[in-house]
């Protein structure tokens, strides 16, 4: 369900709302498909995640048996280290229930909430549900319901997959009533929106359409009407992607064309195939392996260190900001819980399902970026400091790049990265090299990820180079 903000919301509910064998219940989610609570398994001493359906679909008993058999078949999916595990499975007051692992860092839905992705991230969690899918396609479960608030997200930024079969267990998987349609439109494949039957096809465009939304922070047909925006898939054609910017290769049109074809055969043949050829776009593209030693603190290719500055103020005033780009894995302990595969240590995020909408339903409420004000601030100061810098004017260019690394502190974002770049550059430049210059080339590939060009300056700086200054070698701009 679409739940506010991965399960950080908690809400106390009564007592007896769930079985007397979990406590210190609190609600967390809601939407149209029921509510999801968090509580205490007092019998295995551990925190879950309990989906209990809504009573408006618990009163059909055929929904019911859906309901419960869709989550014994996703149960068999627990195995994965990408898809949420399933621990328990019952009713209460006639009410089916799901227990799930608890995982409390948020969902991609909330990663969106900063704009476009770096590549290098995005690609990382897509590589990892396209396999959570494919495991679940072999094992004959099709989700129906691929979007990234059912993509969680644990503390060392791996995802997990959450609510396989849920909306298919409600008859909620396609337009199934005249006048209504999911809350979940903008991920809908054509056949979903026309009522027909969804296959694993439809998971495949659904993960299309997720990831051409990490990579520019707007789903492909994009609108503030969710009928509109169903119809689109069905009739318009896909969007070029590199339009967007972002340093995407015009390549990745071709890529997404095929991801999201209307005809289902004519689709990649799995999630998998998808990536690997993103991927083969990005590591191919001319556009991505150009080296030019000089980067604005704008918004630009993740793989590319320099760039055009001036973007990224375009960029924020539409609302889009530069995503935090974090690395890690996550693997799983196993052992046996009571009705399905295995109890894993870490637990969980928020579990969305679906909320279905009438056609006169509001467009969502728009979702403001808190720190925009200070980025933004930051990147006016890179900005100038990189003017400065390509203007040869390293002692001018160096307080303002400074005061720009104080603004842009800690968000994480590509902006931060290239602002400690070129502020490496002017240290050196005017003071030649030191640990300080090594720390922000440090800081700079930690968000950015390895860089030829981070690379070379910090060769520079080996020791017998200390105390040297680059010349005006390294003085050339973006493209």
């Amino acid at each position: 369900m679409d739940a506010p903000v991965g399960y950080r919301v908690r809400v106390a509910v009564e007592a007896g709302t769930l079985p007397v064998r979990y406590q210190d219940v609190a609600r967390i989610a809601y939407g149209g498909m029921g509510d999801v609570y968090r509580a205490t398994d007092t019998l295995l001493g551990r925190l879950v995640a309990v989906k209990l359906l809504s009573l408006r679909y618990a009163t059909d008993g055929e929904i019911r048996k859906r309901f419960t058999r869709e989550a014994l078949a996703a149960a068999r999916l627990s195995a994965h280290p990408s898809i949420v595990t399933i621990y328990d499975i019952g009713e209460t007051g006639d009410r089916p229930f799901i227990v799930m692992e608890y995982i409390a860092e948020g969902s991609l839905a909330d990663a969106l909430r900063l704009g476009a992705q770096s590549p290098h991230r995005a690609l990382a969690w897509l590589e990892s549900v396209a396999d959570a899918l494919d495991f679940a396609h072999a094992h004959g479960v099709v989700h129906r319901d691929v979007k990234p608030a059912n993509i969680l997200l644990d503390e060392h930024d791996s995802v997990h997959v959450a609510d396989f079969g849920v909306a298919s267990a409600a008859g909620l998987d396609s337009f199934t009533q005249t006048g209504t349609i999911l809350g979940t439109a903008g991920y809908l494949a054509p056949e979903q929106a026309q009522g027909r039957k969804a296959g694993p096809e439809a998971d495949r465009y659904a993960l299309g359409v997720v990831a051409f939304e990490l990579l520019t922070g707007a789903r492909p047909f994009e609108s503030d009407s969710p009928t509109a925006e169903a119809a689109a898939h069905v009739s318009s054609p896909v969007p070029s992607i590199s339009s967007h910017g972002l340093g995407i290769p015009r390549e990745a049109d071709d890529v997404f064309r095929h991801a999201l074809a209307k005809d289902p055969s004519k689709r990649f043949r799995s999630c998998a195939e998808f990536i690997a050829a993103l991927r083969d776009v990005y590591a191919n593209s001319e556009e991505q392996t150009r080296i030019l030693p000089l980067a604005p603190a704008g918004v630009a290719p993740a793989r590319r260190l320099p760039l055009v500055l001036g973007l990224i103020a375009l960029l924020l005033a539409a609302g889009a900001v530069a995503a935090v780009a974090l690395t890690g894995g996550h693997s799983k302990d196993s052992s046996t819980p009571p009705v399905t595969v295995r109890e894993r240590g870490t637990t969980v995020t928020t579990p969305g399902t679906t909320v279905r909408e009438t056609v006169t339903a509001q467009p969502p409420p728009s979702t403001t970026q808190p720190a925009a004000s200070s980025l933004t601030s930051g990147v006016s100061l890179a900005n100038e400091g990189y003017a400065k810098l390509q203007a040869g004017d390293a002692a001018g260019a160096l307080p303002l790049l400074q005061q720009a690394a104080q603004k842009l502190q800690g968000t994480g974002s590509l902006s931060e990265a290239y602002n400690d770049y070129n502020l490496a550059v002017a240290l050196i430049r005017t003071q030649g090299c030191s640990t300080e210059v090594l720390q922000l080339l440090d800081a700079s590939q930690a968000i950015q990820g390895h860089r030829k060009e981070i690379d070379d300056l910090r060769k520079s700086c080996t020791p017998g180079n200390h105390g040297k200054k680059a010349g005006a070698h390294s003085d050339h701009g973006g493209d």
